[in-house]
């Protein structure tokens, strides 16, 4: 194996890579920390904002943070965590400025991307991934246990490419899953639609209850206010968990409710009532309920009362 070239032995699984990050962001870090737990060295990070140079040398307190070039010109491995939109822009900046060495493993975190987007770094010689982790990361401690049970997608130019993805998930913990070049985007909608929206439905239906919850609560109850963690979402958590456990386990089977009964008025009733408390959580449960109507194969009645009155 040459120095700075990992893959040139044809090892799929180098055993200790010398690894740089760019951005130490919420991912980039949460991901380093994994690798090193793996027996890697992260060596060094690019951090701008103070949140990130805090992060790095919280998650990461052996690395140094470095400039982007020093990084990219020192990695055996390159992690590029930066978001979607900036992506391309920093792919262009490497490549012109030469300093990633041919041979160098160059992987990106992001979703909507594959590996197309690496093609002026793979001309120069590195081997180019798409690794991206299915989760949700907020900064805090939680992201590393999460990053443990996480799926990751990922794609790559060849079966070497994947080899190598796949190994540095599974040492990180995740599971991978391969994902084809064509249909990255599709991929990334797919979890866009079922988290971030998710995390929106919630958060309405939290909005509901604290307005049905107001007013004096029973002795020794907790006053409902605008604070999460509160009476609402305790209410909702044991609910919701349990239809996403059920969807997921269940699939079609999981729904329930008064659309999938085809209850007309008991959705009326919820209509009238959602408009009066909040009109923009009854339009996200009118267009949620049309859909589940498609899906239930709810009777006319009911599917044309839940067409937009616009």
């Amino acid at each position: 194996m040459t120095p700075g070239n990992p893959a040139a032995s044809g090892d799929p699984a180098p055993a200790r890579l010398t690894v740089g990050i760019v951005s130490a962001g919420r991912v980039g870090s949460a991901l380093g920390a994994a690798l090193e737990r793996a027996g890697h060295v992260v060596f060094g990070v690019a951090a701008i904002s103070d949140a990130s140079v805090r992060r790095a040398q919280s998650r990461l307190p052996e690395s140094q943070i470095l400039p982007v070039e020093e990084v990219a010109a020192r990695s055996e491995l390159l992690i590029l965590a930066v978001p979607d939109a900036e992506l391309a822009g920093l792919v262009r900046g490497l490549a012109s400025s030469g300093t990633v060495r041919p041979g160098t493993i160059v992987a990106h975190t992001s979703g909507a991307n594959g590996i197309g987007v690496l093609a002026p770094l793979r001309e120069a010689g590195a081997l180019p991934l798409a690794v991206h982790p299915a989760m949700t990361f907020t900064g805090h401690d939680e992201d590393l246990s999460r990053l443990a049970n996480a799926c990751f997608g990922i794609t790559a130019a060849d079966e070497i490419g994947y080899a190598i993805a796949q190994s540095l998930v599974i040492e990180m913990g995740g599971e991978p899953v391969r994902v084809a070049e064509e249909h990255r985007t599709l991929y990334h909608a797919a979890l866009a639609h079922g988290s971030n929206h998710l995390v929106t439905l919630v958060l309405d239906a939290v909005e509901a209850l604290r307005q049905a919850l107001a007013g004096p609560g029973l002795l020794g109850q907790q006053t409902v206010d605008d604070q999460p963690g509160g009476l609402p979402e305790r209410l909702l958590a044991p609910l919701a968990s349990a239809a996403l456990d059920n969807a997921l386990r269940r699939g079609q089977a999981a729904l329930t409710g008064p659309v999938a009964r085809g209850d007309t008025a008991a959705v009326a009733a919820h209509l009238e009532a959602l408009t009066a408390a909040a009109p923009e959580i009854a339009a996200g449960y009118r267009a949620l309920s049309r859909r589940t109507a498609e899906r239930a194969q709810a009777p006319a009645e009911l599917r044309e009362l839940l067409e937009d009155r616009q």
